[in-house]
């Protein structure tokens, strides 16, 4: 299995960027398509980005196109978050998340494997 540990997040002004790293150990990230979720207090756990295995196919929520940008470095085994013109309702605990079917992309919580404990993003206006 696969050991996730997010980081790079903090406490941001409306208008910044962030980028969010999600290394991986245990096993290589090339055997996983990856994910970006975020959850809020007292809301469900939202889909944002997913990746597939190679980099060759992306999605995003339609609250972050455009802003975000979801990468992978298998070689770092790392997988990377950019988030550009964040706005306040980007506050949340992003999570990245390991699919084992490595070359499907998956907007539900449920489809995804292997979880990092999260980091936190603040977005004060």
């Amino acid at each position: 299995q696969v050991q996730l540990v997010e980081s790079g997040g903090g406490l941001v002004q409306v208008g910044g960027s962030l980028r969010l790293s999600c290394a991986a150990s245990g096993r290589t990230l090339s055997s996983y398509a990856m994910g970006w979720f975020r959850q809020a207090p007292g809301k469900e756990r939202d889909f944002v980005a997913a990746i597939t295995y190679g980099g060759a196919i992306t999605r995003y929520a339609e609250s972050v196109k455009g802003r975000f940008t979801i990468s992978r470095d298998n070689a770092k085994n790392t997988v990377y978050l950019q988030m550009n013109s964040l706005k306040p309702e980007d506050t949340a605990v992003y999570y990245c998340a390991a699919n084992r079917n490595k070359a499907t992309i998956n907007t539900t919580p449920y489809g995804y494997d292997y979880w990092g404990p999260g980091t936190q993003v603040t977005v004060s206006s």
